[in-house]
C-alpha cells in the first residue's frame, strides 16, 4: 500500500457527496487508518457545488489537501471539469446520466450508473450516492474492507437499512465483477 491514498467525491448539493466521504472516512478510521477530510460547498446547499477531499495513511499525515487523487467519485459534469485534471495515476468512478468524460484521458474512468441503477433497482434516485460507495470500495481491491465499510455505512444512516444493503452491493458489484 502507498504511504497515502487521496479519495477525491464532488458533485452537487443534496447527492450525498459529504455522506459518502464521511462514511468513508468513520469506516478507514475502524480500519485502523490515519484520516482527514475537508469538505467544502457553494453557498445554495442543495443543488450547488459540493466537494469533500479525504487523505488515509498509516503514517502521521502532513497536508489534508488532495493534490494527486487515487480515486475520485463524481457525480456531475461541473466537478469532472474543475477535478479531473488532478487524477493522473488514479481512478476516476462516474455516474454517466449525470457526467460528460473527456475519452481522451488516459486515466482509467469506470461508468458507474449510480443514478439510473438507484431509480430502477430501488425506486428512488436517493440511492445513488450509495452504490457510489460501493462502487468506489470495491474499486479499491480491498483497501477499503467491504464488511467495514458496509458496516459503518448502516451505522451512519440508520434509515432504509435494506434498500441501502442492496444499493452497496449493487455498486460494490460494479467494480468486482
Amino acid at each position: 500500500m502507498k504511504d497515502r491514498i487521496e479519495i477525491l467525491a464532488s458533485g452537487f448539493g443534496g447527492q450525498g457527496v459529504v455522506r459518502l466521504g464521511q462514511i468513508v472516512g468513520v469506516g478507514a478510521v475502524n480500519q485502523g487508518f490515519r484520516v482527514t477530510m475537508l469538505k467544502s460547498h457553494g453557498t445554495e446547499q442543495r443543488g450547488g457545488y459540493v466537494r469533500t477531499q479525504l487523505v488515509l495513511s498509516s503514517e502521521e499525515i502532513d497536508s489534508p489537501l488532495v493534490e494527486d487523487p487515487d480515486y475520485f467519485c463524481v457525480l456531475s459534469s461541473a466537478a469532472y471539469k474543475q477535478f479531473g485534471h488532478m487524477v493522473v495515476d488514479g481512478t476516476i468512478l462516474y455516474d454517466p446520466a449525470m457526467v460528460e468524460i473527456d475519452e481522451n484521458k488516459t486515466t482509467r474512468q469506470i461508468a458507474i450508473a449510480a443514478k439510473e441503477t438507484a431509480v430502477e433497482k430501488l425506486g428512488r434516485p436517493i440511492y445513488a450516492n450509495t452504490i457510489m460507495l460501493g462502487a468506489l470500495t470495491g474499486a479499491t481491491a480491498g483497501l477499503l474492507e467491504k464488511k467495514n465499510m458496509l458496516e459503518t455505512m448502516l451505522k451512519i444512516i440508520p434509515k432504509f437499512k435494506e434498500e441501502n444493503k442492496k444499493a452497496f452491493e449493487l455498486g460494490f458489484s460494479m467494480t468486482t465483477s
